[in-house]
């Protein structure tokens, strides 16, 4: 019996030290969006997530990933969302294993996005 709980306190141990950039910084990023004129709405993924200027949370991701401003009378916008690596992966490199740089991976945690800020200028149809 003691060696079952002697497993199972090693491996909590083992998991709970894993993907920290995932249980430290979490999985999305807060961006604010701006555009010229005001008043634009931001779709990530065909999805409406707010309408300029405004802030909201995006799901990180090692994909590509772009939002794209749209108002009526005004030419759509694209703009690729920058990313730069997370430091706090380096911890899984160091400690975790290869267990937690998966997990970290797939939850998108090994980067961030950066510049937290994103602007449009929109141009009239």
């Amino acid at each position: 019996m003691k060696q079952i709980l002697s497993y199972g306190l090693m491996l909590s141990l083992a998991i709970s030290t894993t993907s920290c950039a995932t249980i430290l910084t979490g999985t999305k990023d807060k961006i604010s969006f701006t555009s010229t004129p005001e008043g634009a709405k931001v779709f990530h993924k065909g999805v409406e997530k707010c309408t300029t200027p405004c802030e909201t949370e995006i799901p990180r991701s090692l994909s590509k990933q772009t939002v794209t401003f749209a108002k009526e009378g005004y030419a759509s916008q694209e703009v690729k969302l920058t990313k730069t690596f997370n430091a706090v992966s380096l911890v899984n490199i160091l400690i975790g294993g290869a267990i937690g740089v998966g997990i970290d991976a797939a939850t998108g945690s090994l980067t961030k996005y950066s510049p937290k800020s994103v602007t449009a200028e929109l141009v009239t149809k």
